[in-house]
C-alpha cells in the first residue's frame, strides 16, 4: 500500500488561490512530475505532487482487470484524495484544483476525476486513459460542468492505444467536460512541447 507522501512545490498553500496535483508516470517520482511545472502558467500555484511507493502506482497495465491492480489502484486513489483533501482544508474550492499526469498518473488523474466527477478547474492527462480491461461507467458519476480537460496521446503509443483514449474522451464529454484530445502521429512515449503549449492555452490559461 502507498505510504502519505506529497511533495510540494510553488506556491505556499496558504498563498495561492490555484492548487495543481500533479502525477508521475511509472518509475518515476514526484520531482520528476514537479520539474514539468516550470514550462507550465502556473507561476501562482500551489503544486503538490503524492509521491507512488516504489515509483509505481500500480503492478499491472491500466488494461488489467482492475482486481488484478489491487489494493495498489484503491491505495493509489485514496493517495490522490488525500492531495485533493489538503488544498480543500486550506479554503480551495474544487474550481481551483488542477490535475496533470503523465502515462500511469494520467490514468490515474483521470480515473480520479472521473469518479468524483465535479467543476475542477482542468485537468491535463499525457498519454492516459480510464482504468480497467473494459471500461465500467457505473464507476463514474458527478457532472464536471465544462470543466477543461486536455488529453494528448501519441499513436501508436507501446503502453496506451489511441482507442481506450478516444473511448474516455467520449465518456468524460458525456459527464459534461470540455475535451480537447490532440493526436501526435508517431510521437513517442513522452511529454512534448506542443503538448505543453496546448494544455497552457486549454487549461492553464
Amino acid at each position: 500500500m502507498h505510504k502519505i507522501n506529497i511533495k510540494t512545490a510553488g506556491k505556499s498553500l496558504q498563498e495561492a488561490d490555484k492548487v495543481l496535483i500533479m502525477i508521475h508516470g511509472r518509475g518515476a517520482d514526484a520531482r520528476d512530475i514537479l520539474s514539468v511545472a516550470s514550462h507550465l502558467n502556473v507561476q501562482e500555484y500551489a503544486l503538490l505532487a503524492p509521491e507512488a511507493t516504489n515509483n509505481t502506482w500500480y503492478p499491472y497495465s491500466f488494461m488489467a482487470p482492475s482486481e488484478q491492480n489491487e489494493p495498489w489502484l484503491s491505495s493509489a486513489l485514496d493517495l490522490v484524495k488525500e492531495a485533493v483533501d489538503t488544498a480543500r482544508e486550506q479554503g480551495v474550492n474544487a474550481e481551483n484544483i488542477y490535475f496533470l499526469g503523465f502515462s500511469q498518473g494520467a490514468c490515474l488523474a483521470l480515473e480520479f476525476v472521473a469518479r468524483n466527477a465535479e467543476q475542477f478547474g482542468g485537468v491535463v492527462a499525457l498519454t492516459g486513459g480510464l482504468i480497467g480491461d473494459k471500461i465500467d461507467q457505473e464507476n463514474y458519476s458527478g457532472n464536471f460542468n465544462g470543466t477543461p480537460i486536455f488529453m494528448g496521446t501519441g499513436n501508436p503509443d507501446p503502453h496506451v492505444p489511441i482507442e481506450r483514449v478516444k473511448e474516455s474522451a467520449n465518456i468524460l464529454e458525456k459527464m459534461n467536460a470540455k475535451v480537447h484530445l490532440r493526436v501526435y502521429e508517431g510521437k513517442p512515449h513522452s511529454v512534448s512541447q506542443d503538448e505543453i503549449e496546448e494544455a497552457n492555452k486549454f487549461v492553464f490559461k
